[in-house]
């Protein structure tokens, strides 16, 4: 059943009323004008991409499939693996870590511990995020792991989890090696988790300084300075690498996540980047069209407790689209007609799909917001006569 519904930009929009506005009348309608969207942009760099962290939706692209160095844009993998472990309480913020000679002796950028010293994992987590430390990252691996080795072996565990297709991991620092690589659209998937699922440790990238043992140092991300919707995530550099940097930024509740690879300077990865999130708040928005748990329909349930059974969707659902063409969005609910008990609660029962006009531009599964048991014997044969009854009327007339 297709159900079109009004959305006006950034309001929480009600389900019950998406449900019940009339099709007809919407069909009637005028035609509402397409926005132009020219094309991307194109960028002085080797790969790029821009997605939406709500909606996950791609906006441009460019080689993102590309396997390239990373540089240190792999400590978004060390950091996010930190924050893990954090938020399940494997371990905590002021437990110290003792300073290898090994993560001392690292080269490239540094926080500069000093070897057989203690140091805090919240401090070390401030070394790897906001000052790019190759020591820090040494050190969070051999703290989490037990040595750099098999850090490098769960960093590509969850890459594999989270759908990195095109990545593979030898070190926590991003220190050249032909077998270390990742993608654009792989790294962009990474941001998108470390934004979503340990948002209490984000405030991080947005970190402008650093001050440890009396050194202080800047992030490396020139946009924190210059665009004040810029709040992360990360830069890169090596000779092989060139200048890399993630972004994301927000605006009018809007997030955008960009990368970008292979620039030439640090001035060009940030101008290339602005490029890309210019062109994204510009031309699109992302709308907010269900909340995590609504009710969006009760279908008949045969042989339960009950007879309808409540259903929706089981995270909030976002969709990016072209500026001022938020109108043309409906939604199409697809449910099995035979829904039989027992059900259980977070039971897939059919598939929502959003539409745009005629084109399907998202979808997600729609699922028991409760659970259902068999009714009792004479309910069970109640509601079967009843279904036969029903199914027979829907051949004639249906």
């Amino acid at each position: 059943m297709r159900v079109p519904f009004p959305v006006f930009r950034r309001w929480r929009l009600s389900l019950l009323c998406l449900l019940l506005v009339a099709s007809q009348a919407l069909a009637q309608s005028a035609p509402v004008p397409q926005t132009m969207i020219p094309a991307p942009p194109q960028l002085a760099a080797k790969s790029w991409i821009l997605m939406d962290a709500d909606s996950g939706r791609i906006l441009a692209e460019h080689n993102a499939d590309e396997r390239l160095p990373p540089a240190s844009l792999t400590k978004l993998m060390t950091a996010y693996l930190v924050e893990r472990e954090l938020d399940r309480d494997n371990i905590q913020p002021d437990d110290t870590v003792q300073v290898s000679e090994k993560a001392w002796r690292t080269g490239g950028s540094k926080m500069f511990i000093e070897v057989d010293t203690l140091v805090s994992v919240a401090d070390l987590l401030q070394g790897i995020i906001v000052v790019s430390g190759n020591d820090a990252s040494v050190a969070v691996a051999e703290y989490l792991a037990g040595g750099e080795q098999p850090f490098a072996d769960m960093m590509n565990q969850h890459a594999t989890r989270l759908g990195m297709h095109n990545t593979n991991f030898v070190n926590a620092t991003g220190l050249p090696d032909e077998n270390h690589y990742s993608t654009a659209r792989d790294l962009a998937l990474l941001s998108e988790h470390i934004i979503n699922d340990y948002p209490s440790h984000y405030a991080t990238y947005a970190q402008k300084e650093y001050t440890y043992g009396g050194i202080s140092q800047p992030n490396r991300n020139r946009l924190l300075w210059r665009d004040p919707s810029v709040d992360g995530l990360k830069t890169g550099w090596t000779e092989e690498a060139g200048y890399c940097l993630v972004a994301s930024a927000e605006r009018d509740e809007m997030r955008l996540i960009s990368v970008v690879m292979g620039t030439s300077s640090e001035e060009a990865r940030a101008q290339e980047t602005q490029k890309l999130l210019s062109y994204g708040f510009r031309y699109y928005e992302t709308l907010r069209l269900y909340d995590q748990g609504a009710v969006l329909t009760s279908p008949r349930v045969w042989g339960g407790e009950k007879n309808e059974l409540r259903v929706g969707v089981d995270e909030n659902v976002h969709m990016t689209v072209p500026r001022a063409r938020h109108q043309e969005l409906g939604a199409r609910l697809d449910i099995g007609a035979d829904l039989t008990a027992p059900v259980a609660a977070g039971e897939r029962v059919g598939t929502l799909q959003v539409m745009l006009g005629e084109e399907v531009v998202g979808d997600q599964p729609l699922v028991a917001l409760e659970s259902i048991a068999e009714g009792g014997i004479f309910k069970r044969l109640f509601d079967q006569v009843q279904r036969f009854f029903s199914n027979l009327y829907s051949q004639w007339f249906g």
